[in-house]
């Protein structure tokens, strides 16, 4: 039997049973943040020493130099070569879509001026250099590969190094084929909290850069969040999260096995369902009883449905949206007749996924938006991974004499209203050069 929650808006408790259950404490604990520490300052310190002791430890990696660890460009060429051709076809598909959807992105330059002639902008540069943390081990994730590569590549980054750990020297081919499709320049077999401080600080041999970006376990979200402010980092990611809106003329099915698809990422995930139709719910968890003993994974499925599933029936579609803006959920399904309609009341979501053919799982693979998503509900005030990630915006400023002898008047007031009185000065000086230009 599939054990998961059933709550429903007309529950007195049910907005306290809500924010429990989509609560998760990011706080990785004590002897996580001590562990990370002692790697990330360890590194900082001592450079590839360092480095390459945590490999050998963590990582079960043996190396003479760290300069062994970095894989050749040519074995990444040689390893596209090698997968299998409907494998090669559908990362460079992805890569393609991921690509196209991301040029639209690009931030754009801009001026105007204004009476007095002065002119003020804005000016967009990418980032030198990125790091991209790809998890690594028994899994492969080539797809974390395009969707942190490609938006990089297309903002214009000089330099992307990627870093994946490769436990006794093993590296999907699979990863190396996508880091070759997606352009990046440099790979190193580094993972944990010591890949993360040598993207960060630099080693002799790695590379420090501007900013990382990737996913990791407990150990890589400590470090990142520890390095931040000495670089950028894109987010602090917690368990994927899906919640489905229905109207309950989906296929039951369809809707069972799009909440497998989050909850078989690990027992931490969680997926949830809003409908106003009961009976409906009831068909859905009839599916996934039927459907579930299948799936190979589906005691991490079972686990995660338990702990944090829930199938919730609302009065409306109206007051599913009030569910859906509260929980801000990483990936938004509306598996609805109108799903446009419905989308105008959504302000709170990291992926919108309209109607009933647009799977979630589409989008982490192959649709094209970005699959780095903000999860623990800080879609209320954050966005995907895109090519503004990796842009900078510099603001520009012209004054033309009459222009600064305009503006001197107002800044020098603020100034000395701030006590400053040096700002105040300096912006009268521009004034008097004014003056003096017209005697």
């Amino acid at each position: 039997m599939v054990e998961i929650k059933r709550l429903s808006t007309t529950q007195p408790d049910f907005w306290d049973s809500l924010d429990a259950l989509t609560s998760w404490g990011n706080h990785p604990g004590a002897a996580i943040e001590q562990r990370v520490a002692e790697v990330v300052d360890g590194v900082r310190s001592g450079g590839d020493a360092a480095l390459l002791d945590y490999v050998r430890r963590f990582d079960g990696t043996e190396a003479g130099s760290v300069a062994e660890l970095e894989i050749p460009a040519a074995d990444r060429a040689a390893a596209l070569e090698q997968i299998a051709p409907e494998a090669r076809e559908a990362l460079e598909a992805a890569a393609e879509r991921i690509r196209a959807y991301a040029e639209r992105q690009r931030l754009e330059e801009w001026s105007y001026e204004d009476a007095d002639g002065n002119r003020l902008g804005q000016q967009v540069t990418a980032l030198d250099r990125v790091g991209v943390y790809v998890p690594g081990g028994k899994a492969a994730y080539p797809s974390t590969v395009l969707m942190n590569a490609v938006p990089a590549r297309v903002a214009g980054v000089e330099e992307i190094i990627m870093v994946v750990p490769a436990p006794g020297g093993a590296i999907s081919p699979l990863v190396l084929a996508a880091a070759h499709v997606a352009g990046v320049d440099r790979i190193f077999t580094i993972g944990g909290a010591q890949a993360v401080a040598a993207l960060a600080y630099g080693t002799e041999t790695v590379p420090a850069v501007d900013k990382i970006v990737g996913p990791g376990n407990a150990y890589v979200a400590e470090a990142k969040r520890r390095v931040f402010g000495v670089v950028g980092i894109d987010m602090i990611a917690g368990p994927s999260e899906v919640l489905i809106i229905s109207d309950g003329q989906a296929d039951p099915e369809w809707i069972a096995m799009d909440l497998f698809s989050q909850a078989e990422h690990d027992e931490e995930a969680q997926a949830l369902l809003v409908c106003p139709d009961f009976v409906f719910l009831d068909q859905v968890q009839q599916a996934m009883e039927r459907l579930l003993p299948d799936l190979e994974r589906s005691e991490i499925i079972r686990a995660s449905l338990a702990e944090r599933g829930a199938l919730i029936c609302v009065r409306d579609l109206e007051e599913a949206q009030q569910v859906a803006n509260y929980v801000a959920p990483e990936h938004l399904e509306l598996s609805v007749a109108e799903p446009d309609r419905l989308l105008e009341g959504i302000r709170h979501a990291g992926a919108i996924f309209l109607g009933h053919y647009s799977a979630e799982a589409l989008g982490d693979y192959c649709a094209g938006p970005n699959h780095t998503l903000p999860t623990s509900r800080t879609a209320r005030f954050a966005s995907p991974l895109g090519v503004y990630d990796f842009q900078k915006r510099s603001t520009t400023l012209y004054c033309s004499p009459q222009g600064a002898a305009a503006l001197s008047g107002c800044a020098a007031a603020l100034a000395r209203g701030e006590g400053l009185t040096a700002h105040a000065r300096s912006a009268e000086y521009r004034a008097r050069g004014e003056e003096s230009a017209g005697d």
